[in-house]
């Protein structure tokens, strides 16, 4: 399998993950990034519940905000990473200061980072987000922050990737297809 970058959106429980992995387990040396916090007793059922889905041979990284600090001296030992997912890390990179009316182009800046850092690597890569266009627009300015900063964070990956795939009720529906003659 050659170098390339797959984006998988999709509503809440689409079956994003579950497809996320599937496409995985042909990777060889996985690399599993989760960007979740146990913020409570549900989120921590959840992290438990993903991390028992996960075969054991692959590795973990669990990191919340600094993707490319954690993820640069961990990509010559894998094959395939699989981020999941770009919804959280942008939530957890807008909370770290939601007044600060530069979070925007700080969160695009860091995906940007996190793009060139895929582009860096040998690894194929496997990420993961909430097509937050199709829900409902956020009644708080926050919420609306979040929505746009994800939406455009999903829109870089998607223009960056050679393959975009959103899940519907489970399905996959390809959006951009990957040239398999140089799979």
């Amino acid at each position: 399998m050659s170098r390339h970058l797959t984006l998988v959106l999709g509503g809440v429980r689409a079956g994003k993950s579950r497809y996320a992995q599937e496409l995985a387990r042909e990777g060889g040396r996985v690399l599993f990034v989760a960007t979740a916090e146990a913020g409570d007793s549900e989120m921590a059922a959840r992290i438990a519940a993903h991390r028992e889905e996960r075969p054991s041979c692959w590795a973990t990284l669990e990191e919340d905000l600094d993707l490319v600090e954690a993820l640069e001296p961990r990509l010559k030992d894998v094959d395939t990473v699989l981020l999941d997912c770009l919804t959280l890390w942008v939530s957890n990179l807008l909370l770290q200061n939601p007044e600060d009316h530069e979070a925007q182009a700080d969160i695009q800046t860091q995906a940007g980072r996190l793009l060139d850092l895929c582009e860096r690597s040998d690894a194929s890569w496997i990420v993961v987000s909430n097509e937050v266009g199709l829900g409902v627009i956020p009644a708080t300015r926050l919420g609306r922050d979040y929505a746009d900063a994800l939406g455009r964070v999903n829109q870089q990956f998607a223009a960056a990737a050679d393959e975009v795939i959103v899940m519907f009720a489970g399905l996959p529906v390809s959006l951009k297809a990957r040239d398999l003659e140089n799979r």
